[in-house]
C-alpha cells in the first residue's frame, strides 16, 4: 500500500500535473465546490469524453489529496490483464467495476466503492458508462444514485468537462494541446426521491454547467 501511494503520487506530481498545466492548461469554474483541503469524502459526478477527463480531474487537487481519490472504470477495460490492473491500481488508485450486474446485489456490486467512501475517500464516477463523442452528454445510469442512497452524507459534485476530447479523442493515442474547462457545481445529496429521479437531476446540473459554458463561449 506504501508503495502504491508512493509511485501515485511521484507520478502526478512530476508527470501528470506539469503537463496539464504546463503544456496544455485548464480553466476552472466553481472550484470553491471542490472538496477542501481536509478532503471531507465526495461522490464526483462527470461527463466522459476521453481518457483524459480522469487525469484533469485529479489534476485539481493537490499531489498529497490525490492519494484519496480513486476513480471508478469497468473492470472489463482497465483490468483485463495483470499488467493494465496492476498499473492502473497503482498509478491512479483505480476502483474496477463489472458493467455486467448479472446476479451480482448491489451491495456486492458497489462493496469496494462504499469501503472507500466510508473510509473518507474520494471517487470519481462517469455515470454514462463509456465515452461518448463530440463532447455529447449522453444518458445517464443509475448506479450513481444507488450509491448515493447508501452513502446520504456525502455530497454528490457535479461537474462538466469540455475540452478533453479534443485533446485525446475516442480511439486517438496521441494527445493534442488544447485548454481544456471545467466547470463545477454546487455539492448536491441523496433527497430520498426514486433513484431515477436523482439521477436525473445529477444529469441535469451537469447539462446546466454545459450550458453555461455555452453562453461564456458566445460572449
Amino acid at each position: 500500500m506504501f508503495f502504491q501511494k508512493f509511485f501515485k503520487y511521484l507520478f502526478f506530481l512530476f508527470i501528470i500535473k506539469p503537463y496539464i498545466y504546463l503544456i496544455l492548461g485548464v480553466n476552472v469554474k466553481g472550484a470553491e465546490n471542490l472538496p477542501k483541503v481536509s478532503m471531507q469524502p465526495s461522490i464526483i459526478v462527470a461527463n466522459h469524453n476521453s481518457h483524459v477527463d480522469t487525469l484533469l480531474l485529479m489534476s485539481l487537487f493537490s499531489p498529497s489529496q490525490i492519494l484519496k481519490i480513486h476513480p471508478v472504470a469497468a473492470a472489463d477495460y482497465f483490468c483485463n490483464t495483470k499488467l493494465k490492473s496492476f498499473l492502473f491500481k497503482t498509478l491512479i488508485g483505480l476502483i474496477p467495476i463489472k458493467r455486467k450486474i448479472g446476479k451480482t446485489t448491489k451491495e456486492e456490486l458497489f462493496r469496494e466503492i462504499n469501503d472507500a467512501l466510508r473510509s473518507g475517500e474520494t471517487i470519481i464516477i462517469y455515470p454514462e458508462g463509456t465515452r461518448g463523442n463530440d463532447n455529447s452528454i449522453q444518458s445517464f445510469k443509475s448506479g450513481v444514485s444507488h450509491i448515493a442512497a447508501m452513502n446520504p452524507d456525502i455530497p454528490v459534485i457535479p461537474i462538466y468537462i469540455n475540452g478533453p476530447d479534443r485533446i485525446l479523442p475516442k480511439g486517438a493515442f496521441l494527445w493534442v494541446p488544447f485548454i481544456a474547462d471545467v466547470y463545477i457545481s454546487e455539492p448536491i445529496k441523496y433527497d430520498g426521491t426514486p433513484t431515477r429521479v436523482f439521477t436525473e437531476r445529477i444529469k441535469a446540473a451537469v447539462e446546466a454547467l454545459k450550458e453555461e459554458h455555452q453562453r461564456r463561449e458566445e460572449l
